[in-house]
């Protein structure tokens, strides 16, 4: 998980919000089924794209405002955020190629 960001309603602006990059979060919760399924294509991912994805992950449960504030209501949640406004959103565990061709649209 080293090319992985961990981030939490402190410092979400800085890290999301005001990224040069297109940002990839994860929003999840430890005791969540799906969510540990989801984890390793998020993994995967941060490894695809150094240097032009961030990839970061968000424990709803440690922060819950942010999720709060972007209307979450179900894990795993997958946002794309791109100049600092939310570019894709997925719910549920997501196949590989379909997150990859939405980090790809991003990129453009």
């Amino acid at each position: 998980m080293d090319h992985i960001k961990e981030i939490t309603d402190h410092n979400f602006e800085a890290e999301v919000i005001n990224s040069e990059m297109p940002v990839m979060v994860d929003f999840w919760a430890p005791w969540c089924g799906p969510c540990r399924m989801v984890g390793p294509i998020v993994e995967e991912l941060a490894r695809d794209y150094p240097g032009k994805l961030k990839v970061a992950k968000m424990n709803i449960d440690d922060s819950p405002n942010t999720a709060a504030g972007l209307g979450i209501s179900a894990i795993p949640t997958i946002m794309l955020f791109k100049g600092g406004e939310i570019a894709e959103r997925f719910v549920g565990v997501q196949p590989k190629n379909r997150l990859q061709r939405a980090v790809d649209q991003a990129l453009d």
